[in-house]
């Protein structure tokens, strides 16, 4: 997890250890991978996977509100080309108000 603090840090400096801890835990063996451990936010079909996925299922969130929230943090990440799953995810729970549903 210590790899992952200080990304999320450069977006949001008083980042939530705990949430960041449980979106590492959620996310699990797919960040060994680089290529999964990375988020193409012009990918309209890995966007679809991350509203059917993280969004519905962790966050409980659905259509616009998922949407929403994940333009959000791809425009708040637009200046980088990898973006980091962790990284992502952590600001669109942000976007969306449901970082206390991670931990």
């Amino acid at each position: 997890m210590t790899d992952y603090l200080p990304d999320v840090k450069k977006y949001s400096p008083n980042a939530n250890e705990a949430a960041v801890a449980a979106i590492v835990k959620y996310c699990g063996i797919a960040l060994r991978k680089p290529d999964s451990a990375r988020v193409s936010a012009t990918d309209p079909k890995e966007l679809a996977t991350i509203r059917d996925g993280f969004a519905a299922k962790k966050l409980g969130l659905t259509g616009e509100n998922a949407d929403t929230g994940i333009k959000a943090a791809a425009d708040k990440m637009k200046a980088v080309n990898q973006k980091s799953r962790v990284t992502f995810y952590y600001l669109l729970a942000e976007a969306t108000g449901t970082l206390g549903k991670l931990g």
